[in-house]
């Protein structure tokens, strides 16, 4: 072996980010499968590599017999003795091999095994890079777009964005940036496999993270998100510092913080309200913006009913019925919304607690949401 092959070597560490010891060891087993395919045995040979002389030596390993039977493994005492006299029965004796001329198809071995390690390694390296931003975001940018994926390349990697995992409203261009949220990363035998999304609940967790320094430094907690990608969302954030306004954190100096996620969703409204440990108030808040005159809790069935005033009552609910659907999401509980005319009907609301206004009613006003 040539200094130039130690010199590639030394190359393809550093372009590569695999260990030099990973390939010498590749080119082990590719000198290994060489010889096997001239001399018809492995089992007994080791290769020694000099890196000062830039030389790499084989040799086969035979043991001392009385009387040899297999010529490939086995030496006599006597010939054992013409290298060394201290040699004796059953001792190994290591006698170098070296083939001078390994030929075409040695050769072709010897890169495929060479090959097949190297793209091993790279697999490793590339699947030890990105293990760690699992459940994170990453950018990158779009490479085709078919019907089932939108092909996103992520660096060393390419990540394919499935149907189910994208913004039904967004649209994908080639060679747009974009921000995707890491599902998982998985080692297979194709090799490292990245699953994205744009739908995930977590993007818009991260979003916030990145927008927002009191999440990020622990300040401001995300309790609970409930997410309808590209329509609307709800996130619960809370402080335990009092002094801390945690839904101000997250909207930001003229809405500028929430701004700029809403923008990276395409428009995606989001609702971002206070937690709290009381259903009651956790509800209300969850129920934003519309107004809520009184909640009712069983905490048995982990149901809620809540009275809001009739003239809100479509907006409680939500366009076919996703305000009060993400609300119930968001805070884990049963929420069946009443009108207050209803309420009083049945007894629920008793004590006048708006002023009287004058506005239509749905013709359904009692609605189950969880």
């Amino acid at each position: 072996m040539s200094n130039e092959l130690f010199d590639a070597l030394n190359f393809l560490e550093q372009e590569k980010g695999i260990d030099k010891e990973v390939l010498l060891e590749a080119l082990e087993a590719a000198l290994i499968s060489a010889y096997k395919k001239n001399f018809h045995s492995a089992s007994n040979v080791s290769v020694k590599f000099d890196e000062e002389k830039g030389a790499m030596d084989i040799y086969a390993q035979k043991t001392v017999v009385e009387e040899v039977e297999n010529e490939h493994e086995e030496i006599t005492l006597e010939e054992a003795r013409e290298i060394n006299l201290g040699y004796e029965i059953d001792d190994i004796v290591e006698i170098e091999v070296t083939p001078k001329n390994f030929g075409r198809i040695a050769a072709q071995a010897a890169k495929q095994v060479v090959t097949q390690r190297v793209r091993e390694a790279e697999r490793g390296v590339i699947f030890s890079e990105y293990v760690d931003r699992e459940e994170d975001v990453m950018t990158g940018i779009i490479q085709r777009v078919d019907p089932n994926f939108v092909h996103v390349d992520l660096g060393k990697i390419e990540a394919k964005l499935a149907k189910m995992e994208q913004i039904a409203t967004e649209e994908y261009h080639v060679h747009d940036r974009l921000k995707v949220f890491v599902t998982k990363v998985e080692n297979t035998n194709k090799g490292p496999q990245i699953y994205i999304s744009r739908s995930h609940p977590g993007l818009l967790k991260r979003l916030f993270e990145m927008e927002v320094p009191e999440i990020y430094e622990g300040v401001v907690e995300v309790k609970s998100i409930s997410r309808e990608a590209g329509d609307r969302s709800k996130i619960s954030v809370h402080a335990e510092d009092p002094d801390v306004d945690a839904v101000g954190s997250c909207v930001g100096p003229k809405g500028q913080r929430v701004e700029a996620i809403v923008d990276e969703l395409n428009g995606e409204k989001i609702d971002i309200v206070e937690w709290s440990e009381d259903p009651v108030v956790y509800v209300s808040n969850a129920l934003s913006p519309s107004q809520v005159l009184e909640v009712i809790v069983n905490e048995e069935e982990k149901t809620t009913t809540v009275i809001v005033p009739d003239y809100q009552l479509s907006l409680a609910i939500g366009k076919r019925g996703q305000n009060a659907r993400l609300a119930a999401k968001l805070t884990g509980w049963k929420i069946d919304i009443k009108s207050e005319s209803v309420a009083r009907e049945e007894g629920l609301l008793t004590e006048d607690t708006t002023e009287e206004v004058n506005v239509p009613l749905e013709d359904d006003d009692d609605f189950l949401f969880d």
